[in-house]
C-alpha cells in the first residue's frame, strides 16, 4: 500500500507539472493564489504545494515502501 499511495503521488506531482506548462489558464487554485499572494509568490505556493512536495513525498513513500516499511 505504501508503494502504491507513493507511486499516485509521484503521477500527481508530474501530472500537475504538465498540466501547468501547457494549459495554466485551466489550473484555478493557481490563479486564486496569484490573485490573493501576487504572481511571483502564487506560482512559488502553488509549485510547491503541487508539484514539490507530491514529488518528494511519493519519493519517500515509494522507497519506504520498497525497503519493507509499511506507512499506511
Amino acid at each position: 500500500l505504501t508503494v502504491a499511495i507513493g507511486v499516485m503521488e509521484l503521477l500527481f506531482g508530474v501530472y500537475i507539472a504538465v498540466s501547468r506548462r501547457l494549459q495554466p489558464q485551466k489550473m484555478a487554485k493557481l490563479e486564486a493564489l496569484k490573485v490573493l499572494f501576487g504572481d511571483k509568490i502564487g506560482n512559488l505556493i502553488h509549485v510547491s504545494a503541487y508539484t514539490v512536495i507530491p514529488l518528494v513525498a511519493g519519493g519517500i513513500f515509494v522507497f519506504a515502501g520498497l525497503r519493507g516499511v509499511a506507512l499506511f
